[in-house]
């Protein structure tokens, strides 16, 4: 395993020159100081042209980013669709099996490509508890001297609720979500990547229980952790309440970019352990229901879906979460 190196603080300033004195370190819930100092000095080196403040809205989303990462212990589990009752109550689900004998139950979805149920083994990793927040998709851009995107309709009055900066960030390509999660990696120095499929469906069913839909107690109460049948626009990434893993609307709200290219009977081939998806395709999984699905078909845990990776339009529907692929706590 490799070891991780932290420079002591005041060699980081004798390193850059004390340049990291320029920019305010904040203070983390899991980082050492000597880490955030290091941080604050790649972001330095990096970006040595940009003004103080930049800097440290840059540092300050990338240890907010890590503060947001919750610990998800690795295990086994059964990945796919495990069935259900066909006359259960999804705002008062039953405990799975339900007393039902499993050949006499319905399955959870109608889609197909997740019925194939099989066993996988994952190692230990992290995951965001939110979704990526516009505001610091923003400044993923900003970093890369490119404009926001929709410049021109975020100057429209009536447009203004679509671009509140706590919405889970629109996306137009999958690689733009990998490329922001691996932007966090290489300035934190973390292994920072989107999920594969495995790990968000293993965290969404609270380390693969038997839990139809990834609300906090596995049923859809309206209002309370779930958005009412007729929302329509995207909501802030932090609103009602987490999965018990402390997770956030990992359904609902908007869906998730996951890393795996899409293959429709990759179930049938997955490896046990670690499982990564096929090793070429031409569509990306999304995972998650977006605000205008209907909850009751498309928002469970095990519903899967390829799409293209290149969308037309930066689309309020296909967002992301990034993860860190890693056993080391922070």
């Amino acid at each position: 395993m490799a070891r991780k190196v932290i420079f002591p603080l005041c060699a980081l300033l004798v390193l850059f020159g004390c340049q990291a004195q320029s920019i305010p370190l904040p203070k983390s819930q899991k980082l050492s100081p000597d880490k955030v100092a290091q941080i604050a000095a790649t972001i330095e080196q990096k970006y040595p042209k940009f003004s103080t403040e930049l800097r440290g809205k840059l540092l300050n989303t990338v240890v907010q980013s890590l503060d947001n990462m919750v610990f998800v212990e690795g295990g086994e589990f059964q990945m796919g669709d495990f069935g259900w009752p066909y006359d259960d109550d999804p705002a008062n689900l039953c405990d799975w099996p339900c007393g039902i004998e499993p050949e006499r139950m319905g399955r959870i979805t109608p889609f197909g490509e997740d019925d194939f149920v099989h066993p996988v083994k994952l190692s230990s990793y992290h995951l965001s508890k939110f979704q990526v927040k516009l505001e610091d998709f923003d400044l993923f851009f900003i970093a890369q001297d490119k404009p926001v995107f929709d410049t021109e309709d975020r100057k429209r009055e009536d447009l203004q609720d679509l671009y509140q900066s706590d919405l889970p960030a629109p996306t137009k390509s999958w690689q733009e979500a990998k490329n922001y999660c691996n932007w966090l990696g290489q300035l934190s120095s973390y292994p920072v990547d989107l999920p594969t499929e495995a790990q968000w469906e293993y965290a969404a069913r609270s380390r693969g229980q038997y839990v139809v839909f990834p609300t906090d107690n596995g049923n859809l109460n309206y209002g309370r952790n779930f958005p009412e049948p007729d929302k329509m626009d995207t909501f802030p990434v932090d609103s009602f309440v987490p999965n018990p893993l402390g997770l956030y609307n990992l359904s609902g709200n908007a869906t998730d970019w996951v890393n795996d290219w899409y293959g429709k009977d990759y179930y049938r081939q997955s490896p046990l352990e670690n499982p990564q998806g096929p090793s070429t395709g031409t569509q990306r999984v999304r995972r998650g229901a977006n605000v205008l699905e209907g909850p009751l078909l498309s928002a469970s845990a095990v519903r899967r879906w390829g799409d293209d990776p290149n969308q037309d339009f930066y689309n309020p529907g296909a967002s992301f979460r990034c993860a860190i692929q890693s056993e080391d706590p922070l």
